[in-house]
């Protein structure tokens, strides 16, 4: 019987809150030249000396304002998604961190060790960027080895994800609000640039979201607009009532705008006293969404005059986002299935 695996991958996460644990997470996360895309040598200078001696105790500390009791939440929100999968779709299914533990090199040994003869990849992140997809596929592969495999794209459109996103910003919205900020994950201009197969298409233009071109396949911002749209879309929010930010930004280089941090402290003097905001480009509760938004956001918002805060918790094991997780699966389930019954 052909027997597949199923390998889950997100970012990952320092082992503690404390300072020794996050400096060795960040030393990995930013040497990957994925995420900082200079030549070693400058990069390694650039961690070393302006990063490492400076960033993990404040990063130690944003980590302990939301660590749990189990740990971190990234990753015990991972580990029950996981298992609530695999008790879906009844197959081997195992949790990699690009970054941390439980390490991809360690998945990859438990499914082989579980007799799958094919892996499924899927990166957990729902719109393309070489930060995340490409270098997790990169080091899943490199660990696969010779083990027949493939890989699940960008599920940034698919129609289980946006259902299950949207319905759980459905039924997470107060009675009360005024506006809907979509706030994903930064990333540096040239980062769209780079991965821009057409060489001339991303941020060209002001609209060149809305032209049509093979450079979408690869555009990050491109995703993140059409996964907003389609979320409003389900909801029936009008144009005028949602708005798409980008935070996480490092350093002096241009990221994606607009910043969501900049938008928290311009809403109230457009008329926004209620607040709700969704995370769309994680689909885990993590640092980014627990302390970045829910502590540092919510303070902006309210310093600025707001005056109601509401954070949509991510996707993380709810039933919803498991059976969407079956439904993207599927075509990969049912071709390992024809191949068995023939």
């Amino acid at each position: 019987m052909h027997k597949t695996g199923y390998l889950l991958i997100n970012l990952g996460t320092p082992a503690a809150a404390d300072v020794p644990s996050v400096r060795r997470y960040l030393n990995e996360f930013l040497m990957d030249k994925y995420v900082i895309a200079t030549p070693w040598l400058v990069r390694r200078l650039l961690v070393s000396l302006v990063i490492l001696p400076f960033r993990p105790r404040k990063s130690a500390e944003a980590y302990a304002s939301i660590w749990g009791p189990d740990g971190s939440p990234l990753l015990t929100n991972s580990l029950a998604l996981t298992a609530a999968l695999k008790g879906q779709i009844n197959a081997p299914v195992e949790l990699g961190m690009r970054y941390g533990q439980p390490s991809i090199a360690d998945a990859v040994a438990k499914l082989k060790s579980s007799g799958a003869e094919e892996i499924v990849v899927l990166p957990l992140y729902p719109q393309f960027a070489d930060s995340t997809i490409t270098t997790s596929v990169h080091r899943a592969r490199s660990e696969i080895g010779q083990t027949p495999h493939q890989v699940v794209p960008p599920f940034y459109s698919h129609p289980a994800y946006i259902e299950a996103q949207a319905d759980l910003i459905g039924k997470a919205l107060p009675d009360d609000w005024d506006h809907l900020l979509l706030s994903f994950h930064g990333l540096p201009e040239q980062h769209l640039r780079k991965a821009d197969p057409t060489g001339n298409h991303c941020l060209n233009a002001p609209d060149c979201c809305s032209v049509e071109s093979p450079a979408h396949s690869t555009c990050y911002r491109h995703q993140a607009i059409t996964t907003s749209q389609a979320i409003a879309a389900r909801l029936g929010i009008p144009d005028t009532r949602y708005t798409i930010s980008f935070q996480s930004r490092l350093g002096r280089i241009p990221w994606l705008r607009p910043y969501t941090d900049e938008v928290l402290a311009q809403l109230p003097d457009k008329g926004v006293q209620h607040l709700v905001v969704a995370c769309p480009a994680f689909v885990a509760d993590n640092l980014e969404t627990l302390e970045e938004i829910n502590m540092q956001g919510r303070q902006t918002f309210r310093e600025a005059g707001g005056s109601a805060f509401t954070l949509i918790p991510c996707l993380n094991a709810d039933p919803d986002w498991v059976d969407a997780l079956a439904a993207i699966l599927g075509p990969y389930t049912d071709a390992a299935n024809t191949r068995t019954s023939s």
